[in-house]
């Protein structure tokens, strides 16, 4: 029998992300010179650098390039983004052997085929509520928030509670 998300979530020392679909809501606004523009969700952000805080490893991996993504990210605390990355196992296996981290150990947040081959591979495959089929079939997890609105935290706070973390990254602050 397969396990439950809930009973994979222990082991889970590493999140990685897609950008456009997961932290973003999709939509991209083009400007007169050609300039995309996105929107990230502010509780996203704040879970992210609650799980660089905890000591989690946190990588992106996007089919994008738009420097803007970077930036906001870095200022995070996320060390490793790949950005125009077109085939995501390619990235997947250096960042496996760069961290000395096992497939089992990684949830991988995703929305769309080109984060299929790398969902196949992970410990814990999510989505959000608005991914396409062939991803939500291969879920462990579906967040009930779409992407951009809030699906990376949902995912993020379940970890770190499920790990006794959540909690502790407040009492260090605000001690």
């Amino acid at each position: 029998m397969e396990k439950s998300y809930k009973e994979i979530m222990p082991q889970i020392t590493t999140f990685m992300f897609d950008v456009d679909g997961v932290l973003t809501n999709g939509l991209i606004t083009i400007t007169t010179n050609g300039e995309l523009i996105r929107n990230m969700n502010i509780k996203d952000g704040y879970a992210l650098k609650a799980a660089v805080d905890a000591g989690y490893n946190v990588c992106i991996i996007s089919g994008g390039s738009n420097e803007g993504v970077r930036v906001r990210l870095a200022n995070l605390g996320i060390e490793d983004i790949y950005l125009g990355a077109h085939n995501k196992t390619d990235q997947f296996k250096e960042y496996v052997q760069k961290k000395n981290i096992t497939a089992e150990e990684i949830l991988y947040m995703g929305d769309d085929i080109p984060d299929f081959p790398v969902m196949k591979k992970v410990g814990l495959a999510a989505c959000p509520k608005d991914a396409v089929a062939e991803i939500q079939g291969i879920s462990h997890y579906i967040s009930q928030k779409k992407g951009g609105n809030g699906c990376v935290r949902d995912v993020i706070e379940q970890v770190l509670k499920v790990q006794g973390n959540w909690a502790n990254q407040f009492n260090a602050k605000y001690d």
